[in-house]
């Protein structure tokens, strides 16, 4: 690949990374209630989530998928489903004052909830598969700049979900103290990242 188109992938994905979306959301407010290093993990997730993308779209998934608008139905409820359930799950915990799950959370409880979160977002799939081909060139091999381009997708979108991860920490150690009302950011996320699923 031209080292400009590689400049220009490269900026179309930090314009892409820095609009606002759910994984954006669902670090800052992880960040914002758990901590960074809790966030941090939590777009560890989401990182290896971008990569099954980019490999579901190689293969032609996306394709299959948007052929079949039941698949996609079925994704996006399953996806809402599984939002609802985790913001049900932290709004259980909070009523139980001793949970030590939810005060610490484990790292692989939050891998997989950052995981889970952008893999069940059908939308993420589907952007794989219309962004990627406008990059890649006939004149070589497909597979090869697919894997440099899945690359530096799944690193330019950890990079900035640390970064949000990390500032969304320091502020809100700087504004406000530890309270109860921080215990419901999670939750009440999760609420709205399940009804814009459903809604798209």
């Amino acid at each position: 690949m031209e080292t400009s188109t590689s400049f220009m992938y490269l900026a179309a994905l930090v314009g892409v990374f820095l609009l606002p979306g759910p994984d954006m959301a669902l670090v800052v407010a992880t960040g914002a209630a758990r901590g960074a290093g809790v966030a941090c993990v939590t777009a560890l997730g989401i990182a290896a989530s971008r990569a099954m993308h980019v490999l579901m779209s190689g293969l032609g998934l996306a394709a299959l998928m948007a052929a079949h608008p039941g698949g996609l139905y079925l994704v996006r409820w399953g996806g809402a489903a599984y939002l609802l359930y985790m913001a049900w799950k932290m709004l259980r915990a909070n009523f139980k004052v001793d949970t030590v799950t939810e005060v610490a959370p484990t790292a692989g409880a939050s891998f997989v909830r950052g995981f889970l979160t952008n893999l069940l977002n059908p939308k993420a799939l589907l952007f794989c598969s219309l962004f990627l081909p406008q990059f890649v060139s006939a004149g070589a091999s497909v597979a090869l700049q697919y894997l440099w381009l899945g690359t530096l997708l799944v690193a330019t979108g950890l990079f900035f979900d640390i970064l949000y991860a990390l500032l969304a920490a320091r502020l809100t150690r700087r504004i406000k103290t530890k309270s109860r009302a921080g215990k419901y950011v999670l939750p009440v996320v999760f609420v709205a990242l399940a009804g814009r699923l459903v809604a798209s």
